[in-house]
């Protein structure tokens, strides 16, 4: 939260805006690893049209991965090596877009989290110009002299500050647990 007094402000009101600021690490590349002993492979005689060798050769493949249930069946070729090998290629892509998809549902997750609402009610820190002076609604804590905060002259006080009572707050809930 911001409260300032612009320039073209006459009257001498004070206007407040607020800003939300997520910071977060860098995503990591979503990796797939599919073992052998989480498939499943089924062959069955081709379906449709396709002359002589259709329903004579078991040449059509379905693999399933056990763990998420996914299943594939491919029966485009006509060599059961090929079709097992494009049924996995197939496999891999729906399991790594599925990892994907996760990643980035959680990802929203946690960012909706930490920006909140971003509402002016929800008050955590407030840069006060009027009165030159930073406070955390957090801590309680309010320090005087916001350009040198603003260069981060006394951040170290406000970040040891937090700190500490986040160090409070953990040790209260170990002794809150059974």
């Amino acid at each position: 939260r911001v409260q300032r007094v612009p320039v073209t402000e006459t009257q001498g009101r004070v206007h407040t805006s607020t800003a939300s600021v997520a910071v977060m690490a860098q995503p990591d590349e979503v990796q797939v690893v599919i073992r052998d002993e989480d498939l499943r492979f089924d062959t069955y005689r081709s379906q449709g049209a396709g002359g002589q060798s259709v329903n004579t050769t078991d040449s059509a493949v379905r693999v399933t991965h056990i763990p998420t249930g996914v299943q594939v069946a491919m029966q485009d070729e006509r060599s059961q090596h090929k079709n097992k090998a494009k049924a996995l290629k197939v496999l891999r892509a729906r399991i790594f877009d599925a990892e994907r998809l996760r990643k980035q549902q959680e990802l929203a997750k946690t960012r909706k989290g930490l920006i909140g609402t971003g509402d002016r009610s929800e008050r955590i820190r407030t840069y006060n110009f009027p009165q030159d002076r930073v406070s955390d609604h957090r801590v309680g804590l309010s320090v005087g002299g916001i350009d040198l905060f603003m260069q981060g002259g006394r951040l170290d006080e406000m970040v040891d500050s937090l700190k500490d009572s986040e160090d409070a707050q953990a040790i209260e809930d170990l002794c809150e647990e059974p």
